[in-house]
């Protein structure tokens, strides 16, 4: 196992790593919508806040030489169900056919203030 680490993407609130290499597999840790120059979360709907989250788990996957286009199964975690058609219209600019599996659920909390959480695992 190899860890991944970029400058691009926010750093771990914990003991965690951002990414994971483990032979031809990439696991990304969950990604919020914050801003990797400033560690802040950044002001925004919930599609600004999806497409953040996205930015960063490609830059987490590049560091790993793998892209978006790699992904094989996605977990999308979400404060209310309300914002999954918003959320899932970004998802669409981001992701290409065929498209990774996916799950997603509504949470009550995440660790910290946002209203979307992904977390991708790709094959390289």
């Amino acid at each position: 196992m190899h860890p991944l680490s970029t400058d691009d993407a926010p750093a771990s609130i914990g003991p965690f790593s951002q990414g994971v290499r483990d032979g031809d597999r990439i696991y990304v840790s969950g990604q919020g919508p914050v801003d990797p120059d400033t560690g802040e979360i950044i002001d925004g709907d919930i599609a600004a806040q999806t497409e953040r989250t996205l930015e960063n788990i490609d830059a987490v996957l590049r560091a790993g030489d793998a892209s978006l286009e790699d992904v094989v199964k996605v977990t999308v975690f979400v404060q209310d169900m309300d914002d999954y058609d918003a959320i899932n219209e970004v998802y669409g600019e981001y992701m290409t056919d065929p498209y990774p599996a996916r799950s997603a659920v509504q949470v009550e909390d995440l660790p910290i203030d946002i209203g979307v959480e992904i977390e991708v695992v790709a094959s390289v």
